[in-house]
């Protein structure tokens, strides 16, 4: 039994505040209380913030082999498939080292609080090898959605599709794709057919910039957005530059969003509309995106979509809504049973000690937190 006592405790879905202890047996949470036990191990959290660990909605692990490269060019030369910048990279990379700086990758994430990401793993089976092997030994929860180069061969076969989509489905808990420039809508809906018949997860990036809407609509009369709900995916990733009803639509389906506005702000390609998200009643999570420019912390990424939202709309939004973003509302659109702190959840836990010199920028409860140090206990995050 572990116990983190004395804690100021953000409990359950809304983040409630109140004084308690938390007892910790196996990874779960089976009592938050202010009950008292004389055996187990004790941590002390006077004066501290014991809140749900971060949860990495969107990230492109691959992209450690290649950080800062391709700033300030366009940004189908940098990510755009298959001859973007990144592949290129990739493709010139020795597995061992794609594989080192991925675990350097995670570490940074465990360091700034992270438990759980999401990775859009380009490579084929061979990509999900390598994270397989990266992820060895580092006490982080990943999620895996996995794509293969035929998704993007004009002239497959559907029986050849489905036989590719089923075997990769055998090794990660999904399917990422790049995006509508590169599938065809009738692929995709068999892609996320199939994911859902196996209970596997279907994301795709959308409407990320003006261009690629305006290239849909040329194409096929329709956005993205549009396309991408009726393929019926479970996660798009983006919405930066949503067109006519194209959030309406969203809204009324079951897809939900994942916004990256440190990365959108990198490429300069727009400012994700969160408030308008929550207006329409999208369940919306972060995530960091591309490691090339932007590292997968997520107290920054959580830092930034605060500011510029209020910037952007010149009105107040919550903190306690960004900070769910990173937590409860990626529990829900991932299935997990973590992103809370309740009774059975996991143990997935930080700890922020107040201190005079380092802001958590309102995010919990404007109270401040401390640089991160790590300790991992009984498989619990522990900060």
């Amino acid at each position: 039994m572990i116990i983190i006592e004395n804690a100021t405790v953000l409990q359950g879905e809304e983040m409630n505040a109140l004084r308690a202890n938390i007892f910790i047996e196996d990874n779960e949470i089976v009592e938050i209380s202010k009950n008292k036990l004389s055996s187990g191990k004790k941590i002390d959290a006077r004066g501290c913030i014991a809140a749900p660990a971060f949860i990495n909605s969107h990230v492109h692990m691959g992209d450690s082999i290649a950080k800062d490269v391709g700033d300030g060019k366009p940004i189908d030369e940098i990510v755009k498939p298959p001859n973007g910048l990144k592949h290129k990279i990739l493709a010139n990379s020795k597995p061992s080292e794609i594989i080192w700086t991925m675990r350097e990758s995670m570490k940074d994430m465990i360091a700034s609080g992270t438990s759980t990401f999401v990775d859009f793993r380009e490579g084929g089976f061979e990509g999900i090898e390598l994270i397989e092997e990266a992820s060895k030994d580092i006490p982080i929860r990943k999620i895996v959605l996995g794509r293969h180069e035929i998704f993007h061969d004009e002239n497959a076969k559907k029986a050849d599709i489905k036989k590719v989509t089923r075997n990769l489905l055998q090794h990660c808990d999904g399917i990422g794709l790049s995006g509508f420039g590169e599938i065809r809508d009738e692929i995709a809906l068999l892609i996320t057919n199939i994911c859902k018949k196996q209970g596997k997860i279907s994301s795709i990036h959308a409407a990320e910039y003006e261009e690629v809407q305006k290239n849909s609509i040329k194409a096929t009369g329709k956005s993205e957005v549009q396309r991408a709900v009726e393929s019926n995916f479970d996660i798009l990733v983006h919405l930066t530059a949503p067109l006519g009803d194209d959030l309406k639509e969203v809204g009324k389906s079951n897809c939900s969003v994942v916004s990256c506005p440190r990365s959108n702000g990198a490429l300069s390609v727009g400012i994700p509309p969160i408030n308008d998200m929550f207006k329409h009643k999208i369940n919306v999570l972060l995530g960091t995106d591309n490691i090339m420019f932007n590292s997968p912390n997520m107290l920054r990424e959580m830092e930034y979509a605060l500011k510029v939202t209020r910037g952007y709309y010149s009105e107040y939004f919550s903190p306690k809504e960004i900070f769910k973003m990173a937590t409860v509302n990626a529990s829900k659109a991932l299935n997990l049973n973590a992103g809370y702190l309740d009774e059975g959840k996991n143990a997935d836990i930080i700890i922020f000690k107040q201190k005079s010199d380092n802001h958590l920028l309102s995010i919990i409860n404007r109270t401040e937190s401390q640089d991160v140090k790590n300790a991992i206990i009984d498989g619990s995050l522990i900060l």
